[in-house]
């Protein structure tokens, strides 16, 4: 298994967790999928950063 694919199944497990938590405090459902959505996005940006092979020079 890639290291891209480990990361990002770490950050769907973070995010489902914060999600629960959220729901379970009783945020309003538009801004939990607001944040859900923001996490996800900056969860697949993370991990392009971190995994993707340097240029060589």
């Amino acid at each position: 298994m890639s290291s891209f694919a480990l990361y990002l199944i770490g950050v769907v497990i973070a995010i489902a967790g914060l999600g629960y938590a959220a729901h379970l405090a009783h945020v309003p459902d538009h801004w939990l999928i607001a944040g859900l959505i923001i996490a996800i996005g900056l969860g697949i940006v993370g991990a392009v950063r971190n995994t993707r092979f340097r240029d060589p020079p």
